[in-house]
């Protein structure tokens, strides 16, 4: 969970997930969208993806990136159990 919480900490990181949420992307597409090094949106993505937020498929000589809602959907039921 504690990587999960990192993750969202950034403003990169969510909307890079913002973006997923819409389609799939790869690398590429989603630098194009932030004002930032291609490096660092690998970094970024490394991060989501140690926390599970996000995962990659090799599609020819791309990776593609998915938003994972399942983690998500725990999450948030998570959350829901706090509130009494």
């Amino acid at each position: 969970m504690n990587l999960i919480f990192k993750a969202l900490n950034d403003e990169t990181r969510r909307g890079i997930i913002d973006l997923l949420k819409n389609k799939d992307l790869n690398a590429g597409d989603i630098a194009e969208e932030f004002n930032i090094s291609k490096p660092s949106i690998s970094h970024h993505l490394d991060i989501l993806k140690r926390a599970d937020l996000i995962t990659s498929e090799k599609k020819g000589q791309f990776v593609e990136y998915s938003l994972n809602t399942s983690i998500l959907e725990d999450l948030l039921s998570w959350i829901l159990t706090l509130k009494k």
